[in-house]
């Protein structure tokens, strides 16, 4: 067997190297934390006190699991997730085959939905604290010209804080998952819908029997990402509702936030992170599982 040439193992070095930084950070940013909060769960860990602290075992995992505020951040979460993920799946695809259909001008609806991606949660959160204010906002002036009578404020209400958090986010990340779908959309060839179009065959039908189908793996994908970024929500609702009213829209991150550097308690907030982590990983699987599934009777 004859040895790789001096230019390809030099190949391979170069490689190596551009790689290096990147795995710095990996390993730095990453790796390293995930390890530290695995070996912190199992720890009296604070923030107040040098050291992992005394050894807890299994008694931070114990208490999370038997505390009613950290079942309730859970469900938040989750609730959050039912309301963010149909919507920013349907509309980006209904928005992205719309734009497809452009022939000119197709640069500006790039634009103006991918946009607001860009935008810092800070800023969002305060258009839509502004849009939201009782009284004074814009919501508020919409419900005046329409005749109604303005309430105490969408972030107000235990029950309408978290839609309006929902809202927010769908206006704030529409344009990822439009820009994903758009991109699966101009790798089908035109052809296929002209010859669809000369067979007779309607709009409708078109996207169901080609659009449809040869987008299933973006699909996949753009379900699987939503799904895991709703589950790790946190900036929104940190900066439009602090967790309330009360601790109606306190969510999984927020409230391992609060135990960590609040409570000062690093461990029991290393666990609530671990179960949370268990949960995305969970959900992801059993998506991809039902996907697969389906991709099997299909086939």
């Amino acid at each position: 067997m004859q040895g790789r040439s001096p230019l390809a193992r030099g190949d391979n070095r170069s490689a190596w190297l551009f790689l290096a930084p990147f795995g710095i950070f990996y390993l730095a940013f990453l790796i390293g934390p995930t390890i530290w909060m695995l070996i912190t769960s199992f720890f009296n860990t604070s923030t107040v006190k040098p050291g992992l602290g005394s050894f807890a075992g299994l008694a931070n995992y114990a208490e999370m699991l038997t505390r009613a505020d950290f079942w309730s951040a859970l469900w938040h979460t989750l609730q959050f997730t039912i309301y963010t993920t149909p919507p920013l799946v349907i509309l980006a695809f209904v928005f992205a085959v719309l734009t497809n259909r452009i022939r000119r001008g197709q640069w500006f609806f790039r634009l103006a939905f991918f946009l607001p991606y860009i935008l810092p949660s800070a800023t969002i959160s305060l258009i839509w604290v502004f849009i939201f204010t009782p009284a004074t906002g814009l919501w508020a002036a919409a419900q005046s010209a329409l005749g109604l009578t303005p309430g105490t404020g969408v972030l107000a209400g235990p029950n309408t804080a978290m839609i309006g958090v929902a809202i927010a986010t769908v206006w704030w990340t529409l344009g990822f998952n439009f820009v994903l779908y758009l991109a699966g959309l101009q790798e089908i060839p035109r052809e296929l819908y002209e010859a669809a179009a000369v067979d007779g065959a309607s709009n409708w039908d078109q996207i169901r029997y080609i659009t449809l189908p040869l987008l299933r793996r973006t699909t996949t994908l753009v379900i699987l990402l939503q799904i895991i970024a709703s589950l790790k929500i946190f900036d929104q609702v940190y900066l439009m509702t602090s967790g309330g009213p009360g601790i109606s829209t306190q969510v999984a991150l927020g409230l391992i936030t609060n135990t960590g550097f609040t409570d000062n308690r690093i461990g029991a907030a290393s666990a609530a992170s671990v179960l949370l982590f268990i949960v995305i990983i969970a959900i992801a699987v059993i998506r991809q599982l039902v996907d697969r599934s389906a991709a099997r009777k299909e086939a």
